[in-house]
């Protein structure tokens, strides 16, 4: 069992660069991907998403890429400026003579005063070639990939242990419903024969085929044998999709929705207060396995 739920971050360099990424996912109900990656690395996004879609079938998942290239440059990264050059001298040029017409004493600039200066110095601005880079990046993802499916293995395990307990529960119930039902049984008999007789002797005019039909239909109405077994059925269909490793989620969403179905139908059915009591603790605990289910991939 897989988890829609996981974590994973991850950081490397290469190529002139660092980088850092971070995945997480949440539950939902379908494969909702939203990626922030550099789109100046040609061709990543694609290829990060491809993967990504490999990796999980349900889930928001979210993923950030940031980049950062290294601060050491080579002397070749740089290039000199020299219209920028010329008109900073001839602005200090212009300053010293102003401040010598003033009586101002002004110190000397240094050579590395004026490289300081905005524009003497350019970066170079020819287009870098990002293949290295991008060949780098999708080295380092399969890395954070196997992180993110560990953990959402692991939480896939926990969720099938607390799944399993309430299963457990689920079947218990069913249980002691039916040996509930069966001690109900002596104490409806008495209850219908008691019922009869006040009707007989309070009327002659009672149609006997007519009050045979009512008595069955409310037989019929108050029997919960069906509603038993087939809570039984899902316990055990739960059981299997819980122990396989194909994703399930879809199939246990569904399956609650029957559990409960036959938990209130059992209830309507109930007809005294101990059943009455297991059918709410059987509600109870299909609900709080809907909930766990909703994380399951």
């Amino acid at each position: 069992m897989i988890s829609m739920t996981g974590f994973a971050a991850r950081r490397g360099a290469g190529a002139g660069y660092t980088w850092v990424w971070d995945l997480r996912s949440v539950n939902g109900k379908g494969l909702d991907l939203r990626l922030r990656v550099p789109d100046w690395v040609d061709g990543l996004e694609p290829t990060i998403r491809a993967e990504l879609q490999k990796a999980a079938t349900r889930g928001n998942l979210s993923l950030t890429l940031k980049v950062t290239q290294d601060e050491t440059r080579d002397a070749s990264s740089y290039r000199l400026n020299e219209a920028a050059l010329a008109a900073a001298l001839s602005a200090l040029s212009r300053v010293e003579g102003a401040a010598m017409d003033a009586g101002v004493t002004l110190r000397q600039p240094t050579a590395a005063d004026v490289l300081t200066l905005r524009g003497v110095i350019d970066a170079a601005t020819q287009e870098a070639d990002t293949a290295p880079l991008r060949a780098a990046l999708l080295a380092d993802l399969p890395g954070l990939l196997a992180d993110f499916a560990a953990m959402r293995a692991a939480e896939g395990r926990a969720l099938a242990t607390v799944l399993g307990g309430q299963l457990d529960r689920v079947s218990t119930l069913t249980a002691e419903a039916g040996r509930e039902t069966a001690a109900r049984a002596a104490t409806q008999a008495d209850s219908l024969r008691d019922g009869l007789a006040r009707i007989l002797a309070a009327t002659d005019a009672v149609d006997p085929s007519r009050l045979a039909q009512e008595l069955a239909l409310l037989a019929v109405k108050t029997d919960v044998t069906e509603e038993l077994d087939r809570l039984s059925a899902h316990v055990t269909a739960a059981r299997v999709l819980v122990a396989d490793p194909a994703p399930a989620g879809r199939k246990l969403d569904f399956l609650m929705q029957e559990f409960m179905r036959e938990a209130n139908t059992l209830c309507s059915k109930a007809q005294s207060l101990a059943l009455t009591r297991i059918g709410l603790d059987l509600k109870t605990v299909i609900d709080q396995m809907r909930e766990q289910v909703q994380n399951v991939e």
